[in-house]
């Protein structure tokens, strides 16, 4: 193939893997503790007999962007947002740790507590589990409260104390099953200066304008891609002509 062809076509190729990125980072604008992926174009070296400068532009993931989202007020006592650094854990689909701010909670109706994609909250001794009440509070420290079924106020009694952790964040890294988990596999402890807010929710970190932007930039950048491989393209085929008169 020829090298100039190889080149335009591994950029259209990296530009396309770029754009993927900003979509899936757009599509979650709206989606409570989303946090943006980062990405970056990196130089090359290009393989093969030629000049050592030649590069090719691979876009290259750089992690996740863990700055906080904004909050917002929802009234509803499942709601819980983390108040600064620090992370919700649950326990995912493998059935491993993982970590969240997406504080959108609820109960299953065998009275488990889960995040809005079904991952058990864990407690100091596993997942949360409430029985049936007539009233549910969930405090700064991250204890659950209720009012048992038919009783009065003053029966308010706790039934578990979500986990809060605070790990470093160059120990964390995004998983495939949308949560945040210790880089070596472990588990994070649990950290008391971890602090919750009940009836708040905490937003997307992405940048819907921002965004926007990057994808119209890359768009473009795309098209002057494909262009390149036509020209290419058309010059290789005009050099075959000429060899074949000759």
């Amino acid at each position: 193939m020829d090298r100039s062809l190889y080149v335009a076509m591994t950029g259209a190729t990296q530009m396309m893997r770029a754009q993927s990125e900003v979509a899936h980072n757009l599509a979650n604008a709206d989606t409570v503790g989303f946090k943006a992926q980062l990405s970056a174009f990196q130089p090359l070296t290009i393989q093969g007999p030629g000049l050592a400068t030649r590069v090719n532009g691979v876009a290259h993931g750089l992690g996740v962007d863990l700055r906080q989202g904004g909050q917002i007020e929802t009234g509803r006592t499942l709601d819980v947002a983390v108040q600064g650094n620090g992370w919700i854990a649950v326990q995912g689909a493998d059935g491993n740790e993982g970590y969240t701010r997406a504080g959108e909670l609820r109960l299953t109706p065998d009275g488990l507590l889960t995040d809005a994609r079904g991952n058990l909250v864990l407690g100091e001794g596993g997942p949360i589990s409430v029985p049936q009440s007539s009233q549910m509070n969930i405090g700064a420290d991250g204890t659950v409260s209720v009012v048992p079924m038919g009783q009065s106020p003053e029966t308010i009694a706790a039934v578990g104390r979500i986990k809060l952790v605070n790990p470093a964040t160059d120990q964390l890294a995004l998983g495939s099953d949308g949560l945040m988990h210790l880089a070596d596999g472990a588990t994070a402890p649990a950290d008391p200066a971890v602090a919750l807010k009940s009836g708040v929710l905490e937003s997307s970190n992405v940048d819907p304008s921002q965004t926007l932007v990057q994808m119209i930039q890359l768009s473009r950048q795309y098209e002057l891609q494909i262009r390149s491989i036509k020209s290419a393209d058309e010059n290789a085929q005009s050099a075959s002509r000429l060899l074949q008169m000759t």
